[in-house]
């Protein structure tokens, strides 16, 4: 698993997510756990509050954007199926995970 390898969500919420990224840098491969983002449908969120924190991608034909106040840990074990990856998108998910964590104001 590389970072921004995209992997089908198996979980409950997989109409909604179909998909997850690997963020976590590939120097923590040892490790059995894996820091993922959501990728929700386009449809599913009401307003993108911000561009930079929110890129929108294609993934199999699917409109997604990238959710990173759901970011999470999961095992392994619970990814679902490899299906691409969005490593020529790195640095707009570098960005939104910038603007997550550093760009805070108040």
């Amino acid at each position: 698993m590389a970072q921004f390898d995209i992997h089908r969500n198996v979980g409950k919420h997989r109409n909604s997510v179909p998909f997850v990224i690997v963020v976590q840098s590939s120097l923590f491969d040892g490790y059995r756990r894996r820091v993922v983002i959501p990728l929700v449908k386009k449809g599913e969120l009401e307003r993108l509050p911000n561009q930079r924190l929110n890129p929108s991608f294609k993934i199999k034909n699917v409109t997604v954007v990238l959710h990173p106040l759901e970011i999470v840990s999961i095992v392994n074990e619970q990814l679902g199926e490899h299906v691409g990856s969005l490593a020529t998108e790195g640095d707009a998910i570098i960005a939104a995970l910038d603007e997550l964590f550093t760009r805070a104001f108040g």
